[in-house]
């Protein structure tokens, strides 16, 4: 899959591929324990077959963009984390 191949068509828009990753995070939360986390990579992975690596960034803002939607909290370590500020390895879980 060509990360770029779907490009907004005008700044802010969400392209497909945005739209695809935000879904599929929530779908593969809604498949666990309420108290499960996924990695953004799980999510790529779905959607992105042998290509997921370059998806691996966009589902990381996807992450972030349900945050904003108070849908999710993003952790490391176990603890809610600030997506603007986190680096490295991430978990996604459902918002309590």
């Amino acid at each position: 899959m060509d990360a770029g191949a779907d490009e907004p068509t005008t700044a802010g828009d969400l392209t497909e591929t945005d739209r695809r990753l935000e879904a599929t995070i929530l779908e593969l939360l809604g498949r666990r324990a309420a108290a499960s986390t996924i990695c953004p990579s799980d999510a790529a992975r779905a959607i992105g077959g042998d290509e997921w690596r370059d998806l691996m960034e966009p589902a990381r803002r996807a992450a972030r963009r349900l945050v904003a939607a108070e849908e999710v909290d993003i952790t490391q370590g176990g603890e809610v984390v600030d997506p603007s500020t986190a680096r490295g390895p991430i978990r996604i879980r459902r918002r309590r």
